[in-house]
This record gives structure tokens, C-alpha cells and sequence, in this order.
């Protein structure tokens, strides 16, 4: 574990900080589609991202869900640490997106390291400012944008999170992520499809 933690972090934690991490993370793994964090839990560990890709969702009252932002390897969750440091519920839905592996730390250690450590204290506040940049762009891109331009740059975001132009998904799934009804997603689709954007297969969509 620790020669894996140096190879994702080992240009911003010293080696005393690795090797406390080594010792007290507990390492959990998860097939695609997993419930990693749902709405109203308490949260006592926050995560580190080793591999694999996990978005962040936020429920309204009706169960509909809008995509906030993903999280890829090397990442933790703002709102993860938020919730566990004020021992407050989660009012996000963490989904793994790939297989994913994570390693959790304990509540008291954010605490202890952010003291004892620059490094951690500087990574804490580096993915708070990451965290809020991308809430941010996401505010903007429902806001200012229309949902041609969504689709568009969620497919480009899938294909960097994916590294690859084919995307496993169905349009039920697409319009959760983007809050709409499936119906303006195949509507919308189609259109691409027409303009040469992309080509529809039978169970994924391929990005020209």
C-alpha cells in the first residue's frame, strides 16, 4: 500500500505522512454502480481515490438527481470532508461509475494531520478549491448553457474520465445525470447523430 501511495502522492505528502496513511487507511473496493454515499448518512471517514471513477450527485425532493461533478484518481470529495467534519448527513449520492478503489480515513486523522502536516493541510484546501471550481462551472453550464451544449460536454467529460470515445450508457441514465426526461435525450441524440457527432449502437454511443 504505501509504494502505491507514493506513486499518487508521493510529489505532495512527505514519507512520514504516506506511511501514517499506509497504516490507518482502510482499504474498500467497488464494482460499477455502487452506493458509495447516500442522502441523510452520516459520514466517518473521508475518501481517497486510488483508481476508478466516482460521480457526485445531488437529490432534490422529488428522488430526481442532477450530476455535480466526478471524481477521478487522487481525488477526494469536498463535501465528504465537510460532512465529517461538522458530523452533519450527507446531502449527496456518491456513485462508483468504474470499478473503484478507495481508501478511507478515519475522522480523528483529518483532524490530527492538518495540524501536524502542511502538506495535508495544503491537499485539504487544494480540493476544496477544486471541488468549488467545479460546482461552479456546473452552476454555470445550467445556468448559461442550453441542452445541446450539456450533452456535448458531458460526452467530453465522459471520454476523459473513460479515456476512450465509447460510452457504456443508456439515455434513462443520461438524463438522470443531466435532470431531464429521457425523451429530450434521445431527442437530442438523434440531432448529433445527424450532425455526425456521434453514431447510437445497440448499447453504448461512440463519439465521432
Amino acid at each position: 500500500m504505501l509504494q502505491e501511495l507514493q506513486i499518487f502522492y508521493g510529489s505532495q505528502f512527505e514519507h512520514a505522512l504516506l506511511e501514517e496513511i499506509s497504516k490507518v487507511g482502510i482499504l474498500k473496493e467497488f464494482p460499477e454502480g455502487s452506493d458509495l454515499i447516500k442522502p441523510g448518512e452520516y459520514i466517518r471517514s473521508m475518501p481517497l481515490l486510488l483508481s476508478g471513477s466516482i460521480k457526485i450527485m445531488r437529490p432534490d425532493d422529488q428522488g430526481d438527481e442532477l450530476l455535480l461533478y466526478h471524481l477521478e484518481k487522487g481525488d477526494t470529495c469536498a463535501m465528504t470532508m465537510t460532512c465529517c467534519m461538522g458530523n452533519t448527513k450527507s446531502e449527496i449520492h456518491a456513485i462508483s461509475e468504474t470499478p473503484s478503489r478507495l481508501l478511507m480515513i478515519p475522522i480523528g486523522k483529518m483532524e490530527e494531520w492538518s495540524s501536524k502536516y502542511k502538506t495535508w493541510r495544503n491537499f485539504v484546501f487544494a480540493s476544496y478549491h477544486t471541488r468549488m471550481m467545479e460546482l461552479l462551472e456546473s452552476v454555470d453550464n445550467i445556468a448559461f448553457n442550453n441542452m445541446d451544449e450539456r450533452l456535448e460536454r458531458y460526452f467530453d467529460d465522459k471520454m476523459k474520465i473513460l479515456n476512450s470515445k465509447h460510452i457504456y450508457t443508456t439515455h434513462r441514465e443520461i438524463a438522470a445525470d443531466l435532470h431531464t426526461s429521457r425523451v429530450v435525450i434521445s431527442r437530442l441524440l438523434k440531432k448529433m447523430e445527424h450532425k455526425d457527432k456521434i453514431k447510437l449502437h445497440r448499447s453504448f454511443i461512440e463519439v465521432l
